[in-house]
């Protein structure tokens, strides 16, 4: 059943269709924030929050196919009213008690790069781009974990930050250049052309945006 039908139904008060839904995004959400704020316990707290006022606003929700943008959106506003909360910048708190299985989109990242000598461990390497995350601007650290974490295209970034289009492919051509530079300066080399990979995202987005 796809998002849309179950929101339907969640309009309709279908408890069950609610649970759906929790199960289909809450593990994608706490993904999102604790990327964000390195917090596995305040991660599974914004998440449960952010499904919360999705059941909340679930009326404010028109079919059209657009629920992970959506929910998404309600999830980043969700983070930054927390963040201005906590009067600090919880975006740079270190990771503590890292599970060992990793998002599938950062594993596919450790195969473009390599050290100088020798293969790093792709568990090693998963660390190291967690670490480096934390030390690019927010914006452009939003912008890389939308869309490749949360698999959204760029026009949905662009939807959900408020921004035009042009800027979000700015954003993670920024990002992704600036992960290179921290990766390289650590003795880790580009075997692929990530920014080849960029001008992919760019054809992807103008064929969404048709």
């Amino acid at each position: 059943m796809t998002d849309d039908s179950l929101m339907i139904r969640v309009q309709s008060g279908d408890a069950q269709a609610f649970a759906e839904i929790v199960e289909r995004y809450q593990g994608i959400l706490i993904g999102f924030f604790m990327r964000n704020t390195r917090d596995l316990q305040l991660s599974e707290d914004l998440a449960q929050e952010t499904l919360l006022k999705v059941h909340h606003q679930a009326w404010d929700y028109l079919p059209t196919g657009r629920f992970r943008g959506w929910i998404f959106r309600i999830a980043r506003n969700h983070l930054i009213d927390n963040v201005r909360r906590r009067s600090n910048d919880a975006l740079l708190r270190s990771i503590k008690g890292r599970a060992d299985e990793e998002d599938d989109q950062l594993a596919r990242l450790a195969d473009e790069f390599r050290p100088p000598e020798q293969d790093m461990e792709q568990r090693e390497f998963v660390k190291l781009i967690d670490e480096l995350l934390g030390e690019i601007p927010d914006d452009q650290r939003q912008t890389f974990l939308l869309h490749h974490y949360s698999d959204l295209s760029l026009p949905e970034v662009a939807e959900i930050t408020d921004v035009p289009v042009a800027t979000s492919k700015s954003r993670l051509r920024l990002a992704r250049e600036k992960l290179a530079e921290k990766l390289r300066a650590r003795g880790v080399t580009s075997i692929a052309d990530w920014n080849g990979q960029a001008g992919n995202d760019e054809s992807r987005s103008s064929d969404v945006s048709s």
